[in-house]
């Protein structure tokens, strides 16, 4: 089944679990960290029962997928052990099992992707772009969506001082290379969503234009998401903490729905369910 969406570019419907996602309107993916260090919610959600609440909060608020992560990628973080990965995020995904809603694992590693497929999550979120052949494969394997996301270097040291001639073509580059291996891999084209990676190896002008130019990425003919919730940049250009960002994460992701974003991944979704579906009615109107 195809469909125009709200850009009017035709896509493929999305099947996450049991669930299929037409794009006639913003999916809304709503972050759940089990972290103790990630930026915006780290330490908030470490205990399963913790992470279940809200988790059943972002359902009733209207989130569409929920993307579970055991590692940050913040800006200058260490990366864990898979060991250490899983011991967070398995408790938590077997509690998630009595939710009627698509699960995401964000992760890099397969053999965390592996362990979370089996235990009840659907689509796999790869901040790293499909960089681990083990990935590619095992997406392949269990025939599940995969988040291929942009992002310049390791969370390390990706903010040190990045640099590009044309961000958008640059990226747009990267995303054509790792389609076509992923397509050798076996990885169908329904399966694959692109993600420009706003924050990750990128400056704040950087993901400004990225903003601005999204509808570019949309000519790939994938599924478009952006995660600009709380990030870095939202702060420097309003020169606010972490805390403070709802008002201009809620303004960048408008402006990424009307250039063309298809699925935006965020926090805070009761504000966020409102804002995008104002702004999708917006884009119907001719």
């Amino acid at each position: 089944m195809k469909n125009a969406g709200v850009m009017g570019m035709t896509l493929a419907d999305l099947a996450v679990g049991s669930k299929r996602f037409s794009f006639d309107r913003t999916i809304i993916m709503g972050v759940l960290n089990v972290t103790p260090d990630s930026f915006s919610d780290g330490g908030h959600h470490l205990s399963p029962d913790k992470a279940l609440l809200k988790a059943k909060q972002m359902v009733e608020d209207g989130a569409d997928i929920l993307d579970i992560g055991g590692e940050s990628t913040r800006p200058f973080s260490s990366p864990v052990s898979a060991r250490e990965e899983l011991g967070r995020i398995v408790p938590v995904l077997e509690g998630l099992k009595e939710l009627d809603i698509p699960i995401s694992i964000d992760t890099r590693k397969p053999e965390v992707a592996q362990k979370a497929l089996d235990t009840g999550a659907h689509m796999v979120n790869d901040v790293s772009g499909l960089r681990d052949e083990g990935m590619m494969k095992l997406v392949a394997e269990k025939k599940v969506p995969v988040v291929i996301m942009h992002m310049k270097g390791e969370p390390k040291s990706m903010q040190e001082n990045p640099e590009y001639g044309d961000v958008v073509g640059e990226i747009k580059e990267f995303f054509k290379t790792t389609v076509k291996k992923a397509a050798d891999h076996g990885i169908k084209d329904d399966r694959i969503i692109i993600d420009p990676g706003l924050g990750f190896g990128k400056t704040t002008e950087h993901n400004i234009e990225i903003i601005k130019r999204l509808d570019e990425f949309r000519s790939l003919g994938f599924p478009v998401l952006v995660g600009a919730s709380r990030k870095t940049f939202i702060g420097k250009i309003l020169g606010l903490d972490v805390g403070e960002r709802l008002e201009g994460s809620l303004a960048a992701m408008a402006a990424s729905i009307m250039n063309g974003a298809d699925i935006v991944r965020v926090h805070d979704v009761k504000e966020s369910v409102r804002v995008a579906r104002f702004v999708d009615a917006l884009k119907r109107v001719e």
